[in-house]
């Protein structure tokens, strides 16, 4: 393929660096590794972080998915996908089954991870106790004497005010029974999939500069309190209006007479269980 860039975007000393940085967070699941953040053709903020660990990963061979908030189709997973097309030249699809690489923004697929995946998440903020130490220096002191009083305090706080634990997405989770970190602004209904995940999971923040991961069939928890558990959103009374599925996180639909239905989130996995028909 005749290409104006070098494979993947970036030269290779930057994807080298990049792999450094990934294989220590590897090595130290939740731990949030600085890295030498590059300046990219998308604005910080649209998911440069996840971006620069695919171009890092990514090879000749690959198969890639990408998706924001469920979809294949929306203008931030495009425009990614548009960019890695054309700095290598890879195979695309919309079926989780597919993809080798998935890079995702606040959403992991309904189609369960297989060890041969790589999951790219893309964070905002990788810092859980930012909330309420705005400090680096200290955050980074209060990991290393696991000081996480603060984590639990501000869902105390959700609990006094609201009755129950009222976090939407971006649920901290615990890593390895060590670290608190985040899993991005992905939903509490996708939390339990994190837990002994098949596949690696990454996590970059190109703006804050960090890269964080959860290593395959690695523990994760939610945190919560022992009389008030960490539950996630309930759908199992719903049925999808196009493709009849129960049991996944869904989107409520507000027809213009009134009615309400829910469709899958997941674009490509009611895509799919329509196809079999």
């Amino acid at each position: 393929m005749d290409r104006e860039y070098n494979f993947a975007f970036f030269d290779e000393g930057s994807k080298r660096e990049i792999r450094r940085a990934v294989l220590k967070a590897v090595s130290i699941p939740g731990y949030q590794v600085p890295f030498g953040s590059r300046e990219m053709p998308i604005a910080r903020g649209w998911g440069t972080g996840g971006l620069q660990i695919t171009l890092a990963c990514i090879g000749p061979e690959d198969v890639l998915k990408v998706i924001d908030q469920g979809s294949d189709e929306s203008v931030n997973a495009v425009s990614i996908k548009k960019f890695i097309k054309a700095t290598t030249g890879i195979k695309e699809t919309i079926y989780t089954d597919e993809a080798t690489i998935i890079q995702s923004r606040h959403r992991i697929p309904e189609v369960k991870l297989r060890e041969d995946q790589l999951m790219v998440l893309q964070v905002p903020l990788p810092e859980p106790l930012r909330n309420f130490e705005e400090s680096e220096a200290k955050t980074k002191q209060m990991h290393a004497n696991q000081d996480y009083t603060g984590a639990w305090l501000l869902l105390f706080e959700q609990i006094m005010k609201y009755g129950n634990i009222s976090t939407g997405a971006d649920h901290t989770i615990r890593v390895n029974d060590r670290y608190i970190s985040v899993p991005s602004p992905i939903p509490k209904y996708d939390n339990p999939k994190l837990n002994f995940c098949p596949a690696l999971i990454l996590l970059g923040a190109g703006r804050e500069k960090k890269i964080h991961a959860i290593p395959p069939y690695t523990k994760v928890e939610s945190i919560d309190f022992e009389d008030m558990p960490f539950k996630t959103e309930d759908f199992s009374h719903k049925k999808c209006e196009l493709c009849g599925s129960s049991g996944v996180f869904m989107d409520e639909i507000i027809k213009e007479d009134g009615e309400v239905v829910y469709r899958c989130n997941d674009t490509s996995f009611c895509k799919s269980i329509r196809e079999k028909r």
